[in-house]
């Protein structure tokens, strides 16, 4: 008995010893990487004078004020870190503080956490507020630090940023001087794993071109300039396209702009690789290759224009010939910058069979694409896959792919670790090194929502956990440019290697966003946090307000319909075709016969007490623009949160059938439209016509105006393609709170919506449904093909506006 115990603890001992030994030559592997990476870095002058041009655009008088070195890793016992010192000088002119950092970004990184925490300075995207600087002090009078200055390192290498769908809901519009502010700001927050996707297909038409694909099948194969990431995923083609000779050559151009400047301050930009989707063209030039045509993908009745997409199998030879076509394309354009690439072949596509070992064979077939182009390519890979589809993906499965490819030549992002962390479910994905991200938005919906306690304390439990394999943090959010207290937050763990108390940081942050210390801010911040950012149900949170995803069903209960209006036997079904299992991406539809319910995680009772403090510290701060976005923002979900009760009062009334209710609730719910529309409208930040014209200006001729704003239009309302009795199945999707569109868009689906209700119960009738969606997808499609302009600068006063919308719906 005594044998068989110690037999068995020396088997425990044993599997312990060989994970810890695991994680150990993986992370040593890492350091292997991060030294090849570091000798692609731009020279140390060059980093430097990227970091002050930073320091000019951000804040011009100061130029001289502040000296920046590059300094070994050494000064920081081999991490990579930032130091602040008072500058020792006994010149007049001289500058006052250095700040010396391993690269650019740790630099500017320097800069940013002296600006808050010596200068109480605040900085987010412009479309969140922007900077509040009035707190910085003039030149000559900056505040010193302590006599042994200030050292900060990364407890983990990496800060990486973006989803691979942020260059369609965020940046698909943007020109150099907007990404030059981008890039700006992600230097700032310590960003130095970037996603880099901009421009790939001017790259795969040069590459496909060689194989004899020519412009008008590539015509089919790209989508439209705001799809692009769902066509590069194989998930829908031409949708939205084609892609003019000149959208392609602009954003090659602008690609490299990017790429230079990326490098110019030490980040190390993830590239895109190949992942097995190809044109159809190619199945005819190659008949023998193993190409696959997917299922349907969210199309409302398999429409071949777009439907149905192909994909090489990665173990055919061809996938490694077209993959280091693609890679060497990239090389050739760019120079060696990277050696980090993106691939997530089985992201949307579960193999045929679950076998490990077949699993490996097409993983290493993967990997083998990228390293015969770059022998020290690392496969970065998101997670999602392990979390969407967890029924195949098993141990055994999981653990096939990750050992698939030489140990430290892959990374795994958890993508969706701030409420469901793969790590503690994998032993640290089988000891394979992975980023702890935060997800945290669902197609650039504007909702004030967060998981704060999680994200102070996630990354830091997790790189603190036995056998930890983690090596950086990160931010996969589908959309930028919202909740700046989250991505402040969540850019910040890439520089705290230790527990903080989250309840004094957010005090020290309503200062800092405002420039001020006030009573009633701190207080209303104080209930923020213990409501709309304490969300704990472990819900992804995709905003399904019923103003911005109205519902689409026959309140009487008499039709067998889901939340999404269609016959529940005619739902897409996921489809088995010849190798590869095609899953829907969108995961938290409901499906019920039942309306469905808008996601609420606090108390909406506490919040318009938060609202009310924000309103009565407006005396003070009504001049801060931050305060006014914060103030506009909180307004809107408070006002939008009533409107989904009274949506369900208006459908009760209509159930008992009583119209008068009915017209009072309907009446209520179209003017809280109509009010919101006017809040939004007082700040420049939430303007439909600001995304509108970004999209014209990109144009080169009117046939790309009128196409670009048809994609621009169609991404935020109907999204895919419809007939005329069947919606979108991805519509509202990317719903926005912006003004312009619900006065024009969301309020006349709405009224449509409650007319045919009141007319159904004056005639004692069953409610038309079908005649109500014939109304509004001809009205949407309509409205998508439509030119009118809308505004971009903001109108009227919004603390006024404000405070009269709070004592017309909460008093």
């Amino acid at each position: 008995m005594v044998n068989l115990k110690s037999w068995f603890l020396l088997a425990i001992l044993y599997v312990f010893l060989c994970t810890a030994s695991s994680a150990t030559v993986e992370l040593d592997a890492i350091e292997s990487v991060l030294r090849r990476l570091h000798s692609k870095q731009a020279p140390p002058i060059v980093q430097e004078s990227a970091a002050k041009g930073v320091l000019q655009r951000l804040l011009p008088a100061h130029l001289h004020s502040f000296e920046f070195k590059i300094v070994s890793k050494d000064l920081c016992g081999g991490r990579s870190c930032f130091r602040i010192t008072n500058y020792k000088s006994s010149s007049r002119n001289s500058p006052e503080i250095l700040i010396q950092g391993t690269t650019a970004v740790e630099i500017t990184s320097g800069l940013h956490w002296y600006l808050k925490y010596r200068c109480g300075a605040h900085i987010s995207w412009d479309k969140t507020g922007g900077v509040q600087l009035a707190s910085v002090p003039k030149p000559g009078s900056l505040p010193l630090v302590e006599a042994d200055g200030v050292t900060i390192q990364r407890p983990v290498p990496w800060n990486y940023y973006q989803n691979v769908v942020t260059s369609s809901y965020s940046f698909v519009w943007w020109d150099w001087q907007r990404w030059e502010k981008e890039i700006d700001w992600m230097a700032l927050q310590g960003i130095n794993l970037p996603l880099a996707f901009t421009g790939q297909e001017a790259i795969w038409q040069k590459v496909f071109l060689d194989y004899n694909i020519t412009s008008q099948d590539l015509n089919d194969f790209f989508g439209g300039p705001a799809f692009l990431a769902w066509a590069r995923m194989g998930n829908l083609h031409a949708w939205g396209g084609p892609l003019s000779q000149n959208w392609l050559n602009i954003q090659l151009a602008l690609q490299k702009q990017i790429l230079s400047r990326m490098q110019e301050v030490g980040m190390t930009p993830v590239l895109p690789s190949f992942s097995g989707n190809v044109p159809a063209a190619l199945k005819k030039i190659f008949p023998s290759a193993n190409i696959t045509r997917l299922g349907d993908w969210n199309t409302v009745n398999g429409d071949p224009r777009w439907c149905c997409t192909f994909l090489l199998a990665p173990s055919d030879p061809l996938f490694i010939e077209i993959g280091e076509a693609f890679i060497r394309k990239q090389i050739e354009e760019y120079g060696d910058i990277t050696n980090i690439y993106n691939c997530d072949t089985f992201n949307e596509n579960t193999p045929p069979t679950d076998d490990p070992t077949y699993i490996s064979s097409l993983g290493s077939a993967v990997y083998k694409a990228m390293s015969k182009a770059d022998n020290n390519a690392v496969w970065l890979m998101q997670g999602w896959l392990f979390y969407s589809d967890s029924k195949y993906w098993k141990p055994p499965q999981m653990e096939a792919l990750l050992h698939s490819v030489p140990r430290g030549k892959m990374i795994v992002l958890d993508l969706f670790a701030d409420v469901k962390p793969i790590w503690k479910s994998s032993s640290q994905f089988y000891g394979t090194p992975y980023i702890w991200c935060m997800l945290h938005n669902f197609g650039g919906n504007i909702e004030m929502y967060g998981v704060l306690d999680a994200v102070a304390s996630g990354p830091i439990d997790a790189r603190t956990s036995e056998n930890s394999t983690m090596v950086g943090v990160g931010m996969c959010m589908e959309g930028i440019e919202h909740n700046p207290v989250v991505y402040e937050l969540m850019s910040e763990m890439a520089f705290r290697g230790d527990n903080f108390q989250l309840q004094g940081w957010l005090k020290s942050y309503s200062h800092r966003r405002y420039g001020k210390v006030n009573d009633q801010i701190e207080a209303a911040w104080d209930i923020l946090y213990h409501t709309i950012y304490n969300c704990t149900d472990g819900i992804a949170d995709h905003n399904k307000d019923y103003i911005v995803e109205f519902p689409d069903w026959d309140p009487s209960g008499k039709t067998g319909t889901d939340i999404s209006g269609t016959d529940s036997s005619s739902q897409n079904r996921m489809q088995k075709l010849a190798g590869f299992q095609l899953n829907r991406r969108f995961l938290f539809f409901e499906k019920s016969s039942s309306l469905p319910k808008p996601h609420l995680w606090y108390s909406t009772e506490d919040v318009i007490k938060a609202l009310k403090l924000f309103i009565d510290a407006g005396k003070e701060l009504s001049g801060s623009l931050t305060y006014r976005y914060d103030l506009v923002d909180l307004s809107r979900q408070s006002l939008s949160k009533l409107a989904n009760q009274v949506y369900l009062d208006a459908i009760s009334a209509f159930r008992r059938e009583d119209s008068k209710a009915l017209s009072l609730h309907s009446q209520k719910f179209l003017q809280l439209i109509k009010d919101i529309d006017k809040l939004l409208a007082a700040d420049d930040n939430f303007l439909l016509g600001t995304w509108l014209e970004s999209a014209k200006n990109l144009a080169m001729n009117s046939d790309e105006k009128k196409q670009y704003e048809w994609n621009a239009r169609t991404q935020v309302t109907m999204w895919f393609d419809n007939t005329k009795y069947n919606k979108s199945q991805l519509h509202d999707y990317a719903n926005k709170f912006w003004s312009g569109l619900l006065e024009a868009y969301y309020l006349p689906r709405a009224s449509m919506y409650f007319k045919l209700l009141s007319k159904s119960l004056e005639e004692k009738m069953d409610f038309k449904l079908e005649e109500w969606r014939k109304e509004w997808i001809a009205y949407s499609n309509k409205w998508q093909e439509s030119t009118e302009l809308y505004p971009v600068k903001a109108q009227g006063n919004a603390l006024a506006i404000a405070t009269a919308l709070f004592e017309k719906y909460f008093s």
